[in-house]
């Protein structure tokens, strides 16, 4: 695609990324076939190739963002297949992660988006606000009919009806491995510790089962996505230098590997080297990129043992800051086969759920409809269990189906000796059978 940035725009490092990555494209169209919301609404301005165009017009011209463009950018979900299928190695998500801090620095947004975006931003990436304002959302729920806007009745219908009590072992500490072969920091999280304390606690206990040390580093907690995708870079590289300086810390004392259970915040770790490219943190950042790991990258490397049964069927559903953010399509997968579980994948596998982050609650129409169409087509694998590697998906699809959805550690606990995922008997399946190991 040809550019006619000015070389003073270029001065811009934002400016300078845009145009390289704008230029890569050549208007193939095939990111269109995988984008879900092109898929659900049809409308060119609401698949990649679309929003490209959007994209160059506003930045070259130095154009304020006008409501047209805010609303087809606002509408991408950050999947990232897109990324998967282009086969000209357009990173749309540098692209659009630069386009959303332009538009948050120089749009105007309607007074009811100003305070939405703000209260999600004060809330979510703090566990202890956030378990207040999901207690105040069960009590909103006998109200919820009489909300106006749509937006503020996707947020209570959010809301779990069980709110998990504080797990202490999200606390900054050490739990020592059987056998060591590893050092690990483990990053505990934010929405994850309000919303599901099982996944954390599973993931310190199979990993140290399998021979790692695991820390839990004083000072680290939400990596920065939530914000980031709002286009609020302020907030978000505050959120993610407190966590490079933590585990810098940590690796200074000697660490294999920054483990991240959940794949949205994977996605981000890994990315800090470019969000923090010209910032005096740019060296400790590229430091911690370059080891954050996701659980099962790290489970690969450790020794899983076998199991021999099949009879417990797991519909796998492949988070799609994952499997196209950073490119994982096998390992949980095979990790599940090891532990002896009989791995199903619905026909969608490629197509967003639409949770994507704090998507489901700003745009939840279209969200609805991707996680209909993605509870059919797990649900007619008539699995036993759902099984994800990322909350925000166990959430959104979790609330859209009685067949209990849990994380893939957790069956990865189960089977090699931990105990029952407790969201297995909340559902009433007590007659889910664990994997025999050799």
């Amino acid at each position: 695609m040809q550019t006619h940035f000015t070389p003073e725009q270029l001065t811009d490092p934002g400016t300078a990324r845009a145009n390289e990555i704008l230029r890569a494209c050549v208007h193939c169209g095939f990111c269109t076939a995988t984008c879900p919301t092109y898929q659900v609404l049809g409308d060119e301005l609401d698949s990649p190739r679309g929003r490209i165009y959007l994209i160059k017009d506003m930045l070259e011209n130095n154009r304020k963002p006008d409501k047209k463009t805010v609303k087809h950018i606002d509408r991408c979900l950050s999947c990232l297949a897109c990324m998967t299928t282009c086969p000209s190695g357009v990173h749309y998500m540098h692209l659009v992660d630069h386009a959303r801090a332009y538009i948050e620095e120089n749009y105007d947004r309607p007074w009811s988006d100003r305070a939405l975006r703000w209260v999600l931003a004060q809330v979510l990436p703090y566990p202890n606000r956030f378990r207040l304002a999901l207690l105040g959302a069960k009590i909103m729920r006998p109200f919820v009919r009489f909300l106006p806007d749509p937006r503020l009745r996707a947020m209570i219908a959010m809301a779990p009806k069980m709110i998990p009590p504080v797990s202490r072992n999200d606390d900054p500490q050490t739990f020592p491995a059987q056998g060591k072969k590893m050092r690990v920091a483990l990053m505990t999280g934010c929405a994850q510790k309000a919303l599901n304390t099982d996944i954390n606690d599973a993931t310190i206990r199979l990993l140290t089962r399998l021979g790692a040390e695991v820390v839990v580093a004083e000072g680290a907690s939400c990596c920065g996505a939530l914000t980031h995708h709002m286009g609020k870079e302020n907030e978000s590289h505050a959120a993610a230098a407190k966590n490079i300086r933590a585990w810098v810390r940590e690796m200074d004392r000697g660490l294999d590997a920054i483990v991240i259970n959940t794949s949205g915040c994977g996605t981000t770790v890994k990315d800090y080297g470019h969000m923090f490219r010209n910032d005096p943190l740019a060296e400790d950042a590229a430091r911690v990129s370059a080891i954050a790991m996701d659980v099962s990258e790290v489970l690969m490397k450790l020794d899983l043992p076998m199991g021999t049964s099949k009879e417990t069927k797991v519909a796998y559903h492949a988070a799609c800051s994952l499997q196209h953010g950073q490119q994982i399509k096998t390992y949980p997968k095979e990790l599940l086969k090891k532990a002896g579980y009989t791995v199903l994948e619905p026909a969608d596998s490629h197509l967003c759920c639409g949770s994507a982050g704090t998507y489901n609650l700003m745009q939840p129409e279209i969200s609805g409809q991707l996680k209909t169409r993605k509870v059919d087509t797990l649900e007619a694998l008539l699995p036993d269990i759902i099984a994800a590697g990322n909350i925000g998906c166990m959430m959104q699809i979790g609330s859209g189906t009685d067949v209990p959805i849990v994380h893939t550690v957790e069956l990865l606990d189960w089977a090699t000796g931990g105990p029952k995922p407790p969201a297995l008997d909340s559902a009433g399946k007590s007659d889910i059978k664990v994997p025999i190991l050799r």
